[in-house]
């Protein structure tokens, strides 16, 4: 990719009228449990996430108005739209859980058919379940659009096993229904996340259908999310785990598609800024003694690929004070900082 090559995303408008959302920047933040929590997506988002979406929500608890999965969907408020998304097996409690999740700030629902998970795929009928039920399918997503006056968008794999690749069809019945973007995940139900996402595969998605398509899966750095792009014909890209411990990745992958140049990411100060930033923020919103372990894996995903990170890690896992990690973070990073330290994944991405 070179400066003179045109850029390879452009703004999606999704929807019509005064609630219509437009994604200035197709680089979307993907919805992990455990792990997209309100912290994590606020910061995604401040630092140049085009959307954000949250943790799956089970339609019964959102409905129900369990008090653990109301706060598992509150939104991000300011600086572009945020995504909620609903995982289900019924009509009637979709509608009803997306009506909710809008009237709590909502810009958009996101529909779940893609989550692998046996709790969900087979206990509950959901997720990845329905891609092989394309008639409650299409109920699903017609009520959930109909209950709501925001943009609905779909989540999907490209099938349940290879065997049955019925996402260029699923894509149609979204599209008839209404719904206004569909993301499509390269991989089946049964491979879970396993082997390699199929972009080439996506292609065959979007050639079935006019409303813009995302793809999903493998894009771990910028050249890779171009080259899904190209292979898929996609509008857009979709980040998981890419993004973990660098939530600065979205923005880098952003620019890269703009301009072809590989931005620099943040100095190690900069990324242990953004890390306390984070810690502090999960704190707050978890409280003290949940929020130090929540926090744990996100600090372990900060500290990848810095020179004695493995002995940081488990000495921090054995603290329970957030004043004792911050501490231990200082001492750890510090260092590294002074000596100018750089990440054989950051040396290679500027070379």
């Amino acid at each position: 990719m070179s400066n003179a090559s045109p850029p390879l995303i452009k703004p999606i408008t999704l929807g019509s009228g005064p609630r219509a959302v437009t994604l200035e920047t197709p680089v979307i933040l993907a919805p992990l449990s455990g792990v997209t929590d309100l912290p994590f997506r606020a910061l995604a988002k401040s630092l140049g996430a085009g959307l954000v979406v949250s943790e799956m929500i089970a339609s019964w608890a959102m409905v129900r108005e369990n008090r653990n999965t109301m706060r598992m969907a509150e939104v991000v408020a300011g600086g572009g739209p945020s995504s909620v998304q609903l995982a289900g097996c019924e009509p009637d409690a979709m509608a009803e859980a997306a009506r909710i999740a809008v009237a709590n700030g909502a810009d958009l629902i996101d529909i779940n058919f893609g989550c692998p998970v046996k709790k969900v795929a087979l206990g509950q009928a959901a997720g990845s379940a329905l891609m092989r039920d394309e008639v409650m399918a299409g109920k699903i997503l017609a009520a959930t659009v109909r209950a709501v006056d925001v943009p609905v968008t779909l989540k999907m794999r490209m099938g349940w096993d290879h065997n049955s690749l019925n996402a260029p069809t699923l894509a149609r019945i979204a599209q008839d229904t209404g719904i206004a973007m569909v993301t499509v995940h390269g991989r089946t139900r049964q491979q879970f996340y396993e082997g390699v996402a199929d972009w080439d595969f996506i292609a065959h998605v979007k050639a079935a259908v006019q409303i813009p398509l995302i793809v999903n899966g493998d894009i771990t750095s910028g050249p890779k999310a171009a080259e899904a792009l190209r292979r898929s014909g996609a509008d857009g890209v979709m980040i998981g785990r890419g993004a973990y411990g660098r939530p600065w990745f979205l923005k880098q992958v952003a620019d890269y598609l703009r301009t072809g140049e590989l931005p620099a990411p943040p100095t190690l100060a900069g990324q242990k800024e953004i890390l306390l930033r984070h810690y502090a923020a999960i704190r707050a919103h978890f409280g003290e003694k949940g929020g130090v372990r929540l926090a744990r894996k996100h600090v372990s995903w900060y500290s990848h690929g810095l020179r004695g990170s493995a002995a940081f890690r488990a000495q921090m896992n054995r603290l329970d004070s957030g004043a004792a990690v911050e501490a231990l973070i200082d001492s750890f990073y510090d260092p590294l900082i002074e000596s100018g330290f750089i990440r054989q994944d950051e040396m290679a991405l500027a070379a």
